[in-house]
């Protein structure tokens, strides 16, 4: 249950509600008079209605949406406890960015998304101000805040930005010597990846975390606390878009650990022609995937 965002909990328990009123084999209303009902959006009563069908209430056939059983208690979600420091809140509204369909351009309401993540709302004021040195957020001339990341031109000049650092980093990592803990990380993050492609019919989508934490390795090496700043955000970034497009993610998510593999051996040759090449290579993959999931959502501009 940790980070699930608070409006899918609530969408989801008013949805039990609904189906223990209605006659079991009777079907729901459509998405649209549901969204209106619950007061959401259609993308979190598609994400409620999932759930719903994994736990086997309803059953989806095509917009027929069969009610099979009425609920209990066990099938109740709880609401998300409240987040503990500047990390947890960070990953809580990428979350809700990412995969509640918050378009840029979007006036963020700060007392409703106090609320929503659980915190008090002089704390998401802060959050949002440091925020906006990314870019990311904005300040209104009258008040309030607007988001005005994730459109095309975000994500070109995120990526961009995110290659200088990593190539950097790619140009540090390899001279070190043998004996510096970054060669065992690397050691360590290769036998994931050969796990993972073991079981990656079923675990695919595993590999998001496994992304952020190989690309987090690899610009450790950096000892530079602006890098490291600017770092933790595109690592949130990338590693939420991994999750939101869901489109051929095994296939996608198969062969960017190929990727990564190739990208390990450059760096372990130490040729730094040859490390740069397959850390662009591997780059200019992520880039795609990015603007690909940006597509997939309408999010992008122009």
């Amino acid at each position: 249950m940790a980070r699930t965002n608070i409006r899918l909990v609530e969408a989801y328990n008013k949805l039990l509600t609904i189906c223990d009123n209605e006659e079991i084999g009777s079907s729901l209303a459509s998405e649209n008079a549901l969204a209106l009902d619950l007061g959401v959006s259609r993308t979190v009563v598609r994400s409620a209605l999932e759930r719903l069908t994994k736990a086997g209430i309803v059953a989806l056939n095509g917009r027929h949406k069969a009610i099979l059983r009425r609920s209990n208690e066990d099938d109740k979600m709880e609401r998300p406890p409240a987040p503990q420091g500047l990390d947890e809140l960070e990953n809580r509204f990428f979350e809700w960015v990412l995969h509640m369909d918050v378009p840029a351009g979007t006036v963020l309401n700060v007392a409703q998304l106090a609320k929503e993540f659980g915190v008090a709302t002089h704390t998401l004021q802060e959050f949002l101000s440091s925020l906006s040195r990314y870019g990311i957020v904005a300040r209104r001339p009258k008040g309030g805040w607007l988001l005005e990341g994730f459109t095309t031109s975000f994500a070109l000049e995120l990526s961009e930005f995110r290659s200088v650092l990593e190539l950097n980093a790619v140009r540090q990592l390899i001279t070190l010597p043998k004996e510096h803990p970054i060669w065992a990380r690397l050691q360590t993050l290769e036998t994931e990846h050969r796990t993972l492609l073991t079981e990656i019919d079923e675990k695919f989508h595993d590999f998001s975390r496994l992304d952020q934490r190989f690309h987090t390795a690899i610009n450790s090496v950096v000892d530079n606390r602006f890098v490291k700043e600017f770092q933790k955000i595109i690592s949130l970034i990338f590693h939420y878009h991994f999750q939101w497009n869901k489109s051929d993610e095994r296939i996608r998510n198969e062969s960017a650990i190929h990727e990564h593999l190739a990208y390990l051996d450059a760096l372990r040759s130490r040729d730094p022609v040859k490390a740069e090449a397959a850390a662009r290579v591997h780059l200019a993959t992520s880039t795609q995937t990015l603007l690909n999931s940006l597509r997939a959502h309408d999010h992008a501009d122009g």
